[in-house]
């Protein structure tokens, strides 16, 4: 296992850890495989009920490694790059982003690509591409519009301006600020309080929500929702618990 990659198991809890030796977990091909690679085994592990993505204090990921990435521009290479992308996007588990410092280009839609954002306030968000002729190409023009609208979306890609951590958690983009000191353990305690409800419930909530985020037909998201919603009513862990409940 490359050690800028870690991959820990704690009460259920799969912890990834960006680790590279200077803080600032840059990303390059190999790295991108390895962590795909990773998420997808804890994804797959059934002890395994929620997955954390973390960094340094120092940041989350300031974004591709430039030098590694320009030395092979290949579609191929490309590809594999957007397919790792798209897997770790794709884990059907819940996956906290716990963010400290920067967030930046693909480290930026990394985090986006969570379900639930965890930052300190030292937490910085940025599309730095356009400054090197190249534009967001792991999912940034597509989910941060919904995260954050139009207006803003385009000031942050066509600009290039970063954005702190209040205006993130004031747009929606992240879910909650916590002192750095306290930032991974209460990741780690609402981690804990997911995992300990029915797998299944969580998992299908997940793919609900994901659902009206892509599908801009309310009524056909409603109808999937009311579907899920009459089969879960009808499963035998539901009536038991409801059973539980009048017993008490």
């Amino acid at each position: 296992m490359n050690q800028e990659i870690i991959n820990e198991i704690k009460n259920q809890i799969g912890i990834i850890t960006l680790n590279s030796d200077e803080g600032f977990n840059t990303l390059n091909r190999q790295k991108l495989a390895i962590l795909a690679e990773t998420a997808v085994s804890l994804d797959m592990n059934d002890n395994i009920k929620v997955i954390i993505i973390r960094g340094s204090d120092k940041a989350f990921s300031t974004g591709l490694e430039i030098n590694d990435f320009v030395s092979d521009t290949s579609e191929a290479v490309l590809d594999e790059m957007y397919k790792n992308f798209k897997k770790i996007a794709d884990i059907k588990k819940p996956v906290i982003a716990v963010i400290s410092g920067y967030a930046l280009g693909i480290g930026f839609e990394l985090a986006l690509a969570c379900d639930i954002i965890f930052a300190s306030e030292n937490a910085c968000f940025g599309h730095p591409d356009l400054s090197l002729g190249i534009v967001p190409g792991f999912g940034a023009t597509q989910r941060m519009p919904y995260a954050i609208g139009k207006a803003k979306t385009m000031e942050m890609i066509l600009t290039g301006r970063a954005m702190n951590a209040k205006e993130a958690e004031r747009c929606g983009i992240i879910s909650r600020i916590i002192p750095l000191q306290y930032l991974f353990s209460e990741a780690l305690n609402t981690a804990q309080k997911i995992a300990a409800l029915p797998d299944l419930a969580v998992n299908t909530a997940k793919e609900l929500v994901k659902t009206a985020i892509v599908n801009t037909n309310l009524e056909e998201s409603l109808e999937i929702e009311r579907q899920v919603y009459k089969n879960f009513v009808s499963t035998n862990e539901f009536q038991q618990k409801l059973i539980n409940l009048f017993k008490k």
